[in-house]
Parts: C-alpha cells; sequence; structure tokens
C-alpha cells in the first residue's frame, strides 16, 4: 500500500501523472479496492469487468484523455441490449472508477458526472412460504450418502440467511454453538454474529457429528464443514445446483436460487414483529437502507390483511 501511494506521489511530481496507461490506473484500482475498500476478490472482478471493455474501446487513449462524449458514447453502445438495472450497475462501475482517477489527480473531474443514471423502481425480491421451505427440505432423501449435508444447507440458509458466499466458506472453528451464535465473514472479509436457533442446530450437528465425521477431508479443507465427495469444500455452483434440484422435486415453480433463502429469512422475521435493524445485522448490510427493501414485501402482506379483513373489503 506505502509502496503504490509512495509510485502515485513519485510520478505526480515528475509529471508523467497524466500520461498514465490504463493498464497502471487499473492497477492502482484493483490495489485500492483490495487495500483501501477491503473488498473481496469477486466484488473486485465485478467492479473491474465493465471498465476492462471501456479500456477496449478506447485502447488508444490514455484515462486522462476520456471526455463525457467517450463515456456516454461506450455506456449507451454496451448497456442498449441490457435491463434497467444492469445499466446502472454499468455506469455505477465506471463513475467509481473515475472517481478514484480524480481522487488520485490522474484526470481533473470526471466524465461520468453529466451522465444520468437510469431510474430504478425497487426490486421486491422473490420470496418463500414457510410452507415452501417445508417442501424442499422435506424432498431431500436422507438415506443419501449427503442428505443431511444438504439438509443442512437448506436449513442454513433460511435459518440465518446467509449468503451462498458465506456459507461454503462457514467453518467449524465459525461455531460457538453452546452461545447459540455462528460466526459469518461477509462481503470485504466483514465479520459478524449470526444467532442459530436450536431447529437449525439440531440440523446442523446431526450432519457434523454422525455423517462429516467419517468423511476422508482434504488436510486443506479439514475446518469447512459443508465438503463434497472428494473432501473438498462446496463451491457456489454446487449449491446452486442443489438448490434448483430440490425445489424441482418438491414441485415449487417460482424461480430459486440459493440467495431467495435469505430473502424469506429476512421477510418472515419483518412479517412476524422483528425490528428492521435487527434484521440488518444478522444480514450483514452496511446500510438500513439496503435492509429496507423487505419493508416493500411487508406491506403486500398489510394490503393483503387490508383486503381480506376489512368490512368494505369482504365481497
Amino acid at each position: 500500500m506505502d509502496q503504490t501511494r509512495s509510485y502515485v506521489k513519485e510520478n505526480y511530481r515528475t509529471g508523467k501523472r497524466k500520461a498514465m496507461n490504463w493498464e497502471m490506473a487499473l492497477e492502482e484500482y484493483k490495489n485500492y479496492l483490495k487495500l483501501e475498500r477491503n473488498l473481496s476478490d469477486h466484488t473486485i472482478s465485478n467492479y473491474l469487468r465493465d471498465i476492462t471493455k471501456l479500456k477496449t474501446s478506447y485502447q488508444t487513449y490514455k484515462p486522462a484523455q476520456i471526455t463525457t462524449e467517450e463515456v456516454r458514447n461506450f455506456y449507451y453502445d454496451v448497456s442498449k441490449n441490457y435491463a434497467t438495472r444492469t445499466q446502472a450497475r454499468i455506469l455505477s462501475g465506471i463513475r467509481s472508477f473515475f472517481d478514484f482517477l480524480v481522487m488520485q489527480e490522474i484526470v481533473d473531474v470526471n466524465p461520468t458526472a453529466l451522465i444520468y443514471s437510469p431510474k430504478l423502481q425497487a426490486h421486491i425480491p422473490d420470496v418463500l412460504t414457510l410452507e415452501e421451505i417445508n417442501k424442499i427440505s422435506a424432498a431431500i432423501d436422507l438415506s443419501d450418502p449427503f442428505g443431511h449435508r444438504n439438509k443442512a444447507i437448506i436449513e442454513m440458509l433460511y435459518g440465518c440467511g446467509l449468503r451462498v458466499s458465506e456459507l461454503v466458506e462457514l467453518k467449524l472453528s465459525d461455531l460457538f454453538l453452546e452461545e447459540d451464535y455462528i460466526r459469518v465473514t461477509g462481503k470485504g472479509n466483514k465479520q459478524r454474529l449470526v444467532p442459530i436457533a436450536a431447529y437449525t442446530q439440531h440440523i446442523l450437528k446431526t450432519y457434523i457429528e454422525k455423517v462429516r465425521v467419517h468423511q476422508k477431508v482434504n488436510p486443506k479443507f479439514s475446518d469447512h464443514i459443508f465438503i463434497n465427495n472428494r473432501g473438498n469444500k462446496l463451491t457456489r455452483v454446487m449449491i446452486f445446483t442443489l438448490v434448483k434440484k430440490f425445489a424441482a422435486i418438491a414441485g415449487i415453480q417460482k424461480s430459486i436460487s440459493p440467495h431467495t433463502f435469505r430473502h424469506s429469512f429476512a421477510t418472515h422475521l419483518l412479517k412476524n414483529g422483528a425490528d428492521l435493524r435487527s434484521i440488518q445485522l444478522m444480514l450483514g448490510h452496511e446500510s438500513i437502507t439496503t435492509t429496507e427493501i423487505y419493508t416493500h414485501t411487508n406491506r403486500e402482506h398489510l394490503k393483503d390483511n387490508l383486503n381480506k379483513y376489512h368490512p368494505r373489503n369482504r365481497n
């Protein structure tokens, strides 16, 4: 980090700063995201993807030569076939990159400043009912060698509201079951304590104590809870595959991913009286605004109750 800042300072002092090429700018931006903003490799990769496309479109330019016109032409061309939310994400990533270049005095102004992001409607995530979750859980064959593991995966996703990346990285050393908590490593390697209910604990302990203990485990992943038939940790793709498989067996018609259980976790807590701040802490949201999306779902629940129970609406 100190070397990066020293390099930045030296090149600016010698008048070479404005001539920085794309490779140098992207490398410094990557260091900034990793070291100063403490973002995960996965998130950093997403940030760099669209900026790399911009670089490919204007390889003969230096970053400091990119104007609003170039960014606007690129943005309109690359985003025209995408949904509004994706368009907004593309522009946000480019804007963040040029904000960094302004901060490092590589460019004088952010060329995206006069480009307006499309207005987004609030996205209400898909949610499963408790009955649907029970059907999915019941669809798992516990006589299968990995049945107890798969059931524990589903119940941890719903019972603790975990992201799929958090689930695959969950370790035995993260369990504090006597205190009814687990330690979760979320985005940016930020850790939080999440309560785990007795029902979920029982299913998790059954898998660990009666199944996992008899498996051959790759020493590299000896502390990871969820492992495959080769003794390696499960991948995100494998979790997606399992969720899709059991949803299909259960006859659930909704479009489901591991994240659907996280949405359901938050929505069910809110409907049953949990406060938004507590849900925010359990989900690991940095901003309460992110958690507030679930209030939209809760409003639908309130509207349904009004229509169902108010005397003016009974007919």
